[in-house]
């Protein structure tokens, strides 16, 4: 294949990135071996040392699996990618990599709660201190770092499941610490958080990315230097991709474009439609022009995104009767995928959150999260609405 400008716009560059290992295949090449011959004692000790070799032993590295690296790389604007087992696995590595006994966590409160539970759970036990902060106020984070102690800024944005903000030019500007930014609900089409001075991008690409529910895989994205540490640390925390996921996750990244565009006109367009609803106590959608914080995300984000989440009237009874009632939309935890989804966020996703710890971050007993699909928008409204009358 002749060379492609690196002008490309993102549409283009889904298509064309991690292309390396394919040859002139189309498809992406699956290369399922978990290890590889070497000629010689020299050429054994050369791949056994050496930095991120691709044929050696797959926990190190995996060519299906670095194509998929590179074309991350390339939507995110990155020198460099580096892929794991799950987006846990990734919060996990990177956190492990670069934190020791005694260092200092910021992160946001508004976190996915399975992060929250990590930095609550192992990394107090391991004496990993962590500061929790509201990510949506401005100035939070820079009032919470220790000069000399702070190691790592957390953020997400947009937070799951109410879609709040961080401002990712306040956390690209911060000094000292190493930033990440949880992008997964955005997607690298979405926003891309290093073109704001942040270390690295972090995704479940399990979702929006690979999105079609059928590969589990994390990756990051950043300075090829920081990278290479962190590499450094994953082949022996072991949280090693599949080089299927990575193939069916690379399959997703040629479509990305095309899905995001339409799951977010489909996402703002029932957004709009519930948002004078009487059932409805809430939407929150940063497309929306009444969002709080949509002139950041119109500085920040290429759209409004895929989810919204909503606030019933009846609480918990209504989640109950609006979850029994729905028929297209399913009943599953998780987002990004070509079905439009719907969980209750109190119960799945955030269950590990005491009642206050709920309460602060805003999960309510009457929130539901809906990842929307791909279906036409005005089939997806049609049964929410029908759902909502039983609310």
């Amino acid at each position: 294949m002749g060379r492609v400008s690196e002008q490309t716009q993102p549409a283009t560059q889904a298509i064309t990135a991690g292309r390396g290992a394919s040859g002139t295949s189309l498809a992406p090449a699956l290369w399922a071996s978990t290890v590889w011959e070497s000629s010689s004692l020299v050429d054994a000790r050369r791949r056994a040392t050496g930095l991120r070799p691709g044929e050696f032993y797959s926990r190190y590295g995996n060519p299906t699996v670095r194509s998929f690296e590179e074309a991350i790389a390339t939507l995110e604007g990155a020198e460099d990618a580096l892929a794991f087992a799950s987006g846990m696995g990734a919060v996990a590595s990177v956190v492990l990599a670069l934190c020791s006994s005694g260092d200092h966590i910021v992160a946001q409160r508004q976190l996915y709660a399975g992060t929250l539970a990590f930095l609550q759970g192992p990394c107090a036990r391991l004496g990993i201190e962590t500061t929790l902060v509201d990510g949506s106020r401005p100035g939070a984070f820079a009032e919470a770092v220790r000069p000399g102690k702070t190691m790592l800024v957390i953020a997400e944005t947009p937070s799951n499941p109410r879609l709040d903000l961080v401002d990712l030019d306040e956390i690209g500007a911060l000094q000292g610490p190493i930033t990440v930014v949880d992008s997964t609900l955005a997607t690298p089409l979405g926003q891309r958080p290093l073109d704001h001075g942040v270390h690295l991008s972090l995704h479940s690409a399990t979702k929006g990315i690979a999105g079609h529910n059928d590969a589990t895989i994390g990756v990051i994205a950043g300075e090829k230097d920081l990278i290479d540490a962190i590499w450094a640390y994953s082949v022996l925390h072991g949280a090693t991709p599949s080089p299927y996921d990575a193939l069916n996750a690379l399959r997703g990244v040629r479509t990305l474009s095309v899905r995001t565009t339409h799951q977010a006109d489909s996402a703002f367009f029932l957004a709009d439609s519930l948002s004078d609803h009487p059932a409805v106590t809430a939407v929150h959608y940063p497309g929306l022009a009444r969002h709080p914080q949509a002139d950041l995300a119109k500085r920040q984000m290429r759209h409004g995104g895929t989810l919204i989440a909503i606030d019933l009237a009846g609480g918990l009874p209504a989640a109950e009767r609006f979850l029994a009632s729905v028929q297209l939309v399913h009943r599953a935890t998780s987002l990004g995928g070509p079905e439009t989804l719907v969980c209750h966020p109190a119960t799945t996703t955030h269950a590990s959150l005491t009642p206050d710890e709920a309460a602060i971050v805003g999960v309510t007993d009457g929130m539901l999260r809906i990842s929307v699909g791909l279906e036409d928008p005005a089939d997806v409204l049609a049964d929410v609405l029908r759902a909502l009358r039983s609310t």
